[in-house]
Order: C-alpha cells, then sequence, then structure tokens
C-alpha cells in the first residue's frame, strides 16, 4: 500500500469512528475503498484458513462444513444474500418473535429479516416459495454485500 492509500484508509478509518458508522466505501478514481466496523473476535476464537493450494481435501456433504469452514448447499437450494452491509435482525422488534425460522414456509414478497444500513431499516424480502433450510447470521450480527442469509428448499 503506498503512503497517499494508506493515508486514505486511515482518514476513512477516522471518518468511521467520528460519525459511529459500522461502514464505509468510497471510490476515488479507479481505486474502491470499503471499511466495515466489525466486533473483536472473543478470547479463544479460531480462525479457519483455507487449505494451501495443492492439498486435496475430502469433499464435503451438502449442508456440512467443509474443511475450510465452507458449507456446501443442495443442488436445489435457492441463496437469499445480503444486498446491502448491515446488522441482521431476526425479528421486527427485540422481544418479539423471528420473522422466520428453519423448517418455516415462505412465499414470495414475505419479510424474512431486517438488514440495518446506516441507520435505515431495510426488509429483506424471500424471491422464492419454500421452505427455510438454513439461517446463517446471528441476531444482531453484522453482515457483509452477498453473505448467505438464508437458504430455501423449493
Amino acid at each position: 500500500m503506498h503512503d497517499d492509500e494508506a493515508g486514505r484508509v486511515r482518514a476513512l478509518a477516522e471518518i468511521l469512528r467520528e460519525y459511529d458508522l459500522d461502514a464505509v466505501r468510497v471510490r476515488v478514481g479507479d481505486a474502491e475503498y470499503e471499511l466495515v466496523q466489525r466486533e473483536p473476535a472473543p478470547a479463544g476464537a479460531v480462525m479457519i484458513a483455507p487449505a494451501a493450494p495443492g492439498v486435496a481435501a475430502a469433499a464435503p456433504i451438502a449442508g456440512e462444513p467443509a474443511a475450510n469452514g465452507a458449507v456446501l448447499a443442495p443442488a436445489n437450494v435457492k441463496h437469499v444474500t445480503a444486498p446491502v452491509v448491515g446488522v441482521y435482525y431476526s425479528a421486527p422488534s427485540p422481544g418479539a418473535d423471528p420473522f422466520v425460522t428453519v423448517g418455516a414456509r415462505v412465499v414470495p414478497g414475505q419479510v424474512l429479516c431486517i438488514l440495518e444500513a446506516m441507520k435505515l431499516m431495510n426488509e429483506i424480502t424471500s424471491e422464492y416459495a419454500g421452505v427455510i433450510n438454513r439461517v446463517f447470521p446471528e441476531n444482531g450480527q453484522l453482515v457483509s454485500l452477498g453473505d448467505d442469509l438464508f437458504w430455501i428448499e423449493p
């Protein structure tokens, strides 16, 4: 990283702290910078690194974690992914029942969760009919753009 890039990143980090933002994305010419503020990992947390190139790994079973921590989706599953960086909320308010749980049947247009991005509450709705196979984030967890939120089986 060049000195001017490092300075930009430091300035963006300062803006993140000063305005208590969860994330900031800036484009300067051809360069794009995205900073996401995350909670520190708890003591004793284990980070899983991908396997070294050329090292063979056993094929994971659908729905089970692979050696690198990734989970292989069943072939027919539909992915609902995060359209923004934000904080995941499973219910409309604290103490309320979640919008959906594993095993729940959903229809297109049904609210699945809320993602809070820059103090805006974004309702995430289903594009698919089916049954919730998996819910990935925990309530209150920061998710990144493109992260899997739900798997829906038709």
